[in-house]
């Protein structure tokens, strides 16, 4: 008789196949669960397994080697500096100067710029500058303004000496700034209230002294300050010899 050889672990012959009938009588009444099982595991050679594929719950707490795992991919970096820039205020006395500038520049009075009735000096009496006589040429409506000559009122060109490469200390620091279109260097003015009405030169220019305003020049910032601004009757003059 030939031998049947006997199932090889593995094989379809080993494959199980379940079938379970369950009857349960409750209370009289007959009901009945009838849980089928079937399971079919076909064409699998030996040794095969089947892998079950987890689900993971994000609610979770992450396990000690997962945390390691995200770290080392995304390692931590320190968060940027943040660096706030430093505010510097105006100084309070700038603010009023500022301010007594806007008010002046809303003055009804005439135009800057506006020209206005030439003085008529009378024989003998016309001023002199440097020793020489002058005589008037015109009188302009313009805006003035003091300085020192100290780094509050000159920053970085605080160093003693005018735009025209004077002293300050010439003419006995009564001197003006102006724009040197309108105002060459060396032009003679007289400002009212300044130098006591007295001829001064315009030998400095500044950086906002633009049209018809002017920069009177104070030993200090703080007597500087005291000017604030004035629209004032500017006369121009020239030598009359």
């Amino acid at each position: 008789m030939p031998r049947i050889p006997s199932p090889q672990p593995g094989s379809r012959e080993t494959q199980p196949f379940a079938l379970a009938l369950a009857a349960v009588v409750v209370t009289g009444t007959t009901v009945v669960a009838v849980t089928l099982i079937w399971g079919v595991v076909a064409g699998l050679r030996g040794g095969d397994s089947i892998e079950l594929m987890s689900i993971e719950d994000p609610t979770a707490t992450p396990t000690a080697e997962q945390i390691l795992s995200v770290e080392t991919l995304a390692p931590s970096r320190p968060a940027p500096e943040l660096v706030i820039p430093e505010v510097v205020l105006p100084d309070a006395a700038l603010l009023v100067r500022e301010q007594q500038l806007i008010e002046a520049t809303e003055d009804q009075g005439p135009a800057l710029g506006d020209s206005l009735p030439t003085p008529v000096i009378a024989p003998g009496a016309a001023p002199t500058f440097d020793g020489r006589p002058l005589r008037p040429v015109q009188t302009v409506r313009m805006l003035t303004t003091a300085y020192s000559p100290d780094a509050r009122s000159c920053g970085k060109w605080a160093d003693g000496i005018t735009a025209s490469g004077y002293s300050v200390w010439t003419n006995g620091m009564k001197l003006a700034a102006a724009d040197t279109s309108l105002f060459p260097f060396g032009t003679i003015i007289t400002v009212p209230g300044y130098n006591k009405g007295r001829p001064v030169p315009v030998l400095d220019r500044g950086g906002v002294i633009k049209g018809h305003r002017l920069d009177l020049l104070y030993p200090t910032h703080e007597v500087a300050l005291e000017w604030g601004a004035q629209r004032l009757d500017v006369t121009i003059w020239e030598y009359a010899d």
